[in-house]
């Protein structure tokens, strides 16, 4: 009998990952424009900050003239411009990638749950008997869901973000001092490590709290569903004392739900401030000495609030694309289950000359081979 792999041998993400790659692949030309438009759009976002700079350093008054006569004089009109232009090509780039993109997304879903659904069809009935059709069908659907939800998590928001740390750290460590590479980076990886280990931890809590939910909701229903033989039994103060005890428990739950949302928060912004202060620090001691302008100043502030503003999703991110990992390898398991009855290797079409004649010789039937039903 086959059975399918992810029974016995639990899949790897990377294992789903590389089975959901070949689908994708199938729209190389639209995968390829995608990135090329992804890389463009960060691309434009971190030179944002390069035109802030320049235009900050455009009003830097010159000797003999007011500061209100040095600005009229000295903003360049262009600058202006470009900065706004960039702002804009980031954002329209951006759209332009997913738009580009989702043909794929969307063949590469349809594909599987096509495949998984004639698949179905394919195996045994002994299969279909062990199973139940409402968990084979929530399998497919979230499935197909999760390669929306991965493909959406990891090119639209990992991925980007990746990108752009690398061109931020190119440019810190080319204009300026390699220190202000290593601080980032430092906290960088500091945040992604306290990140996915807290929200690790927070997983078992809120499963927890779920379940508490989910138990008191049953026993109110049921109480009420049952409200006669409650009245009967004159135990509606001993059904509100359970259900009490539901509630408190459960409002236990939702306050270490809360508590370890609130150290999740607190934690990453202590990371970021911590670094953001050490690099500002920096640069203001290097603006006083001369060996900085105060539009570097604005632009490594800038790379900065860039960089950190996305990872306030990372734990959310986390969750998602390891619950999309799961979700889709469920489904690939059903792919790999193998059918019981197959065609011979060499087997030819059935091509009758005559009608056909049906002959029971020698026939046997059993469930299981080890207790037969019918000799």
């Amino acid at each position: 009998v086959g059975v399918a792999r992810g029974q016995d041998v639990p899949r790897s993400d990377a294992q789903t990952l590389r089975r959901l790659l070949p689908y994708l692949w199938t729209y190389r030309w639209r995968v390829v424009l995608a990135i090329a438009l992804m890389v463009a759009a960060k691309v434009a976002t971190v030179g944002v900050p390069l035109l802030l700079k320049a235009l900050i350093d455009a009003l830097t008054p010159l000797p003999g003239l007011s500061v209100a006569a040095s600005g009229v004089v000295l903003v360049p009109v262009g600058l202006v411009l470009a900065y706004g232009g960039l702002r804009l090509a980031s954002s329209v780039l951006a759209e332009l990638r997913e738009l580009v993109f989702m043909k794929a997304t969307e063949g590469a879903a349809r594909t599987i749950a096509l495949q998984v659904f004639e698949h179905l069809h394919a195996l045994s009935l002994r299969f279909h008997l062990e199973r139940q059709t409402g968990g084979l069908t929530r399998d497919i659907e979230r499935g197909t869901r999760a390669v929306q939800s991965l493909i959406s998590y990891s090119l639209y928001s990992v991925v980007p973000t990746l990108i752009e740390v690398a061109l931020v750290l190119t440019l810190l460590g080319t204009r300026f001092e390699a220190w202000y590479v290593w601080v980032t980076a430092a906290a960088l990886g500091l945040y992604v490590v306290f990140t996915v280990k807290i929200t690790q931890w927070r997983t078992g809590i809120r499963r927890q709290m779920n379940e508490l939910e989910s138990a008191s909701q049953t026993r109110a229903i049921d109480a009420l569903l049952n409200y006669e033989t409650v009245k009967y039994f004159d135990n509606e103060a001993w059904e509100a004392r359970r259900y009490a005890e539901s509630l408190e428990r459960l409002r236990r739950a939702r306050l270490r739900t809360q508590a370890s949302l609130s150290l999740l928060n607190a934690g990453q912004q202590l990371i970021i401030v911590v670094a953001l202060v050490a690099i500002l620090w920096r640069a203001t001691l290097a603006v006083t000495e001369g060996r900085m302008t105060l539009g570097d100043l604005v632009m490594i502030n800038a790379f900065m609030i860039q960089l950190y503003m996305p990872l306030n999703f990372l734990g959310v991110l986390y969750r998602e694309i390891r619950q999309g990992l799961t979700d889709l390898g469920r489904m690939f398991d059903l792919l790999a289950r193998e059918c019981e009855v197959r065609d011979a290797p060499n087997a030819r079409e059935l091509v009758l000359t005559r009608a056909p004649e049906v002959r029971f010789e020698g026939v046997h039937f059993g469930y299981e081979r080890e207790r037969e039903i019918l000799h």
